[in-house]
């Protein structure tokens, strides 16, 4: 095997390789979370409200599948980062090789399970009589391609790990692209409604499955050999360990969503799912860039404490921390000053509708904005809390990565949304996820400081 390229990792200038990986996971991210911003639009434009409603039932259970591809990739991608930072190219090979194996096996498992419960679990996430069909028709549909979408997610994982993050931004901009046209194709020219934007949904996956595919045969450094993909008891205790950390992680937020789904039909009514909906699109496309050099720092710290570079694992934090802090202060003004253009985006204002969907998007026009105000409210202070849980998790420090990781969503952002809507209503709904955002900044960033002190001394 040629000499992996990943060296770079530890001698470029740490401004240089943030921005290096941040900029195209930003730009990946960016395109992955418009292709689900126009997915809703088209939605709910054309197919209405309470179309975004089904779509945000059905997040949970794909959501989750799909991390399974996400845990494994990066959870195994600080394994064989820190293996090539040590110049274990062996052990690199064997832990991609298992990722492929556990993330095939498991993440099908569950679709198979997820397709013979689909009646109860459609319930169960949040759907009411007046979008459950709509519901149903979408998720069986996407749930067909939910294997390769975990697949991809890992896939995407090693790519960047190896040193190539513009192979992983490509991962992402073919299948957003591919979505976005089919949804016109399939919704707007041959009218097949929801179906349709399940359909467009189930080719973007196959689309990124066929790139991914095709740059593991020609474009990786990493040629496995068959004996790679048996299963060795301690690459997968060791990979295992650590994507229990994103999983968990991942689905905490899949419980998140689908108590907030059943809070809000209880305390509300569908359209406050949909106004969720939204608001839960616009968390991933406002946040890409802070979420891109969060996944940036991950494989430079990794490769750097491998390596016992101490120095730059102290830097990377720091940079990452300075950037994506600059980054959220500005996103934090968009939001609070443009909230209701922001909103009207996703609704459609023609007098063709009928009058229930009018009155309907009317409602969301009116409800939705100060609801995404309170949700982002926190914004600039929350990349303390997503640098410090990813540093733990870039080091190979499981328990702790998995503890900081939880504390936002499942230490304080649940309780807080099974405590105050009771008093306040659909209220205590958004106004817990700023409360969650400081508390989970405290917590962590007092973990992380006394780390960085204990653990990265400069000698």
């Amino acid at each position: 095997m040629s000499k992996l390229k990943s060296d770079s990792l530890g001698t470029d200038s740490i401004s240089s390789l943030l921005v290096k990986q941040a900029v195209p996971a930003s730009i990946g991210i960016l395109v992955m979370s418009l292709n689900m911003i126009v997915d809703t639009i088209f939605v709910g434009r054309w197919l209405g409200p309470l179309a975004i409603s089904a779509i945000t039932v059905v997040i949970p259970v794909t959501f989750f599948i799909g991390a399974i591809g996400l845990a494994v990739g990066i959870g195994g991608s600080s394994v064989l980062s820190r293996a090539l930072g040590a110049g274990n190219n062996v052990k690199a090979l064997r832990v991609f090789g298992n990722q492929i194996t556990i993330t095939f096996f498991t993440s099908g498992t569950l679709a198979v399970l997820g397709l013979v419960f689909q009646d109860y679990l459609i319930e169960f996430f949040g759907a009411d009589e007046s979008f459950k069909e709509l519901a149903l028709t979408y998720y069986r549909i996407v749930l067909y391609g939910i294997v390769m979408l975990s697949m991809c997610m890992m896939g995407n994982n090693v790519i960047r790990a190896e040193g190539k993050p513009k192979f992983a931004m490509y991962a992402m901009l073919l299948p957003a692209f591919g979505n976005i046209l089919m949804d016109y194709i399939l919704i707007k020219v041959f009218n097949m409604g929801m179906a349709g934007a399940a359909w467009a949904t189930f080719i973007s996956y196959f689309i990124c499955f066929v790139f991914i595919f095709w740059f593991f045969v020609v474009k990786s450094e990493l040629r496995l050999k068959f004996q790679s993909f048996f299963l060795e008891r301690s690459i997968v205790k060791e990979i295992n360990a650590l994507s229990f950390v994103t999983l968990a992680r991942q689905g905490t937020i899949a419980v998140l969503t689908v108590l907030l789904n059943n809070i809000l039909i209880t305390y509300g009514d569908a359209l406050d799912v949909a106004s969720y909906g939204i608001i839960s699109r616009m968390l991933m496309f406002a946040l890409f860039p802070v979420i891109g050099v969060n996944q940036g720092f991950l494989p430079i710290a990794g490769y750097n404490y491998g390596a016992h570079k101490y120095d730059r694992v102290r830097e990377s934090i720091n940079t990452s921390i300075k950037y994506s802090g600059a980054l959220a202060l500005g996103i934090f003004a968009i939001i609070m000053i443009f909230p209701a253009e922001i909103v009207s985006v996703f609704i459609s204002n023609s007098e063709q509708l009928d009058a229930t969907t009018i009155a309907n998007n009317l409602e969301i026009l009116n409800r939705t904005p100060s609801a995404l105000r309170w949700v982002f409210a926190a914004t600039p202070v929350i990349v303390v809390q997503l640098i410090g849980a990813s540093y733990f998790q870039a080091i190979g420090k499981a328990v702790p990565a998995l503890l900081l990781s939880l504390t936002k969503q499942g230490f304080f952002l649940i309780p807080l949304i099974l405590i105050l809507p009771p008093f306040i209503g659909v209220l205590g709904v958004w106004i817990a996820f700023p409360i969650a955002d400081v508390l989970a900044t405290v917590v962590t960033g007092y973990y992380l400081n006394k780390a960085v002190k204990r653990d990265l001394i400069i000698t």
